[in-house]
């Protein structure tokens, strides 16, 4: 039972292993493969950082993989010597019944056994003891076969377990030597920051203000929206109740196809797809400490997502385009409404589609933008509960 724990742990951090090596490889091909047209100091080491953060959680698991595979490995050669120990008793004292059973035939065949019988019952037990003598030797036989068998396999499981020890601690070493490599430009670039920490300083209030901005005109416009649906719901159900509910709520009236839709999106928590087929998460969810300067917060509104250039954004599930706002820089924002739930693909360069359509999930809405400077890809996605925000990595697949 301990065994089968044991094994199931080190399976679970060679899952985790096997992520932390994708996602250094998506790091490099969507933030580090391209040639910038101009170097923006702290965007370069925030993304640096990122890296040399993914490295150290994959340094870790190796670690701690690695020390699991010497449990395993210590554990299976006392099993071995136990196993071993077991097998030589078994095969002397085999060795001794084959012995013993070549002195008594050539004192006096199995045959003569029988007729010197003293009556009929006696040669019958004794009879009956021969058939005995004989499946226990047979079945000693295959103990013996099998003991073999299974230390052999014991063996090779052994010889896999230090190779695949080996070829982790190459790879931790590989990863050090790396992260060195990352170091050392993070150390330059910080010292470029420090020279004109000001102005980064300032572009960060700059670009906080912009989102705070942003934010709140989608936080408006979702209340029309949300009031507007909810008129068209009260002129088919007049219901002077209802009327006074919906001058105080900020809350979609669903219909029994929108309560089932909302419904159905909330038994996917945790199951819908990513809005990108392939990309890495570079900023999360909520309130969070800046990744350079110590002292100053962000406030996320969503999941930021890098990717590839000339990706789409996807649907996550089933709804109805409810809006599409044009941003400042001419970037789309494409909101789609699922029963009381909203999925916002925020900074596409063209949309594939238009306020109203119905979608479905995984359906192409739009192009996401690809900076001219930055030459990144970025999606920023948004879901909310009515008007509430809430965090899309807790809806969307673990990857």
């Amino acid at each position: 039972m301990n065994f089968s724990a044991f094994s199931q742990t080190r399976k679970q951090l060679e899952n985790q292993r096997k992520k932390y090596k994708s996602e250094i490889v998506k790091l490099n091909r969507l933030l580090f493969n391209e040639v910038k047209k101009e170097k923006n100091a702290l965007e370069a080491l925030k993304d640096i950082n990122q890296k040399i953060n993914v490295r150290n959680k994959l340094i870790n698991t190796i670690n701690l993989e690695a020390k699991l595979l010497t449990n395993e490995i210590k554990g299976n050669e006392r099993k071995i010597a136990k196993l071993n120990k077991e097998l030589k008793a078994l095969k002397a004292d085999y060795a001794e019944m084959i012995y013993k059973s070549y002195k008594s035939k050539s004192q006096q065949s199995k045959l003569m056994f029988l007729l010197s019988s003293k009556n009929f019952y006696q040669a019958y037990k004794r009879l009956e003891y021969t058939k005995q003598y004989t499946q226990f030797r047979k079945k000693q036989g295959e103990e013996i076969l099998v003991q073999t068998n299974f230390i052999k396999k014991l063996n090779d499981s052994l010889f896999y377990q230090k190779k695949v020890k080996d070829t982790l601690i190459l790879v931790e070493k590989n990863q050090k030597q790396e992260i060195e490599g990352d170091k050392k430009n993070q150390e330059k670039l910080i010292a470029q920051i420090k020279k004109k920490e000001g102005k980064y300083k300032r572009e960060i209030q700059k670009n906080a203000k912009e989102e705070k901005k942003l934010a709140a005109r989608i936080d408006k416009i979702i209340k029309e929206e949300i009031a507007k649906a909810n008129r068209i719901a009260m002129a088919k159900n007049k219901s002077k109740d209802k009327k006074t509910v919906l001058k105080k709520s900020s809350n979609f009236i669903l219909s029994p196809e929108a309560k089932a839709l909302a419904n159905r999106f909330e038994q996917n928590k945790g199951k819908l797809p990513w809005p990108v087929k392939e990309g890495v998460v570079i900023r999360k969810f909520g309130v969070q400490p800046h990744p350079i300067f110590p002292g100053i917060t962000i406030n996320s509104t969503g999941l930021h997502f890098a990717t590839s250039q000339g990706s789409d954004a996807t649907a996550i599930f089933n709804g109805e385009v409810l809006n599409i706002l044009v941003g400042s820089g001419g970037t789309k924002n494409v909101m789609i409404r699922h029963g009381n739930y909203i999925t916002s693909y925020n900074n596409l360069e063209n949309s594939y589609v238009k306020k109203g359509d119905k979608v479905s999930v995984g359906q192409k809405i739009g192009r996401i933008f690809t900076d001219k400077v930055s030459k990144k890809t970025k999606l920023v996605f948004v879901l909310f509960k009515n008007t509430t925000r809430l965090n899309p990595a807790s809806w969307i697949l673990k990857r």
